[in-house]
C-alpha cells in the first residue's frame, strides 16, 4: 500500500514564518524609521506654507508628494493647475522650505 498521508500531515511553515519575520524587520528597521523622519519634516513644512498662504488640507497634503517627484520643485504642469494662484515668489518660497525642512531629515 502507498500511504502518502503522514507526508502532508505536518506541513512545514518555515519559509512563511521566514518571510513574515523579514517583513516586520523590514517595517521595524526601515518603514518607521523613513515615515517618522517624514512626518517630522512635515510638521517643520506646515506651518511656513500656512504662514505664507490659505490652502485645503488637501492641497497642503499633497505638496511634499508633488515636491518630491520634481526633485524639490513645483513641476510646470503642477503650477498650471494645482497651484495656478500661486506667484513665481510663493511657488520659490514654498520650493525654499521643503528643502529646508526635507532635505534636513
Amino acid at each position: 500500500m502507498n500511504d502518502t498521508a503522514d507526508f502532508y500531515r505536518f506541513s512545514d511553515a518555515t519559509p512563511h514564518a521566514e518571510f513574515l519575520y523579514a517583513c516586520v524587520q523590514m517595517t521595524i528597521e526601515q518603514d518607521l524609521p523613513s515615515e517618522a523622519r517624514f512626518l517630522r519634516s512635515f510638521d517643520r513644512f506646515r506651518p511656513g506654507v500656512e504662514s505664507m498662504i490659505d490652502m485645503p488640507e488637501r492641497t497642503l497634503n499633497s505638496l511634499p508628494g508633488l515636491l518630491q517627484h520634481n526633485k524639490g520643485r513645483l513641476s510646470k504642469r503642477v503650477r498650471d493647475n494645482e497651484f495656478s494662484r500661486l506667484t513665481p515668489d510663493e511657488v520659490t518660497k514654498i520650493e525654499q522650505l521643503y528643502q529646508a525642512d526635507f532635505d534636513s531629515g
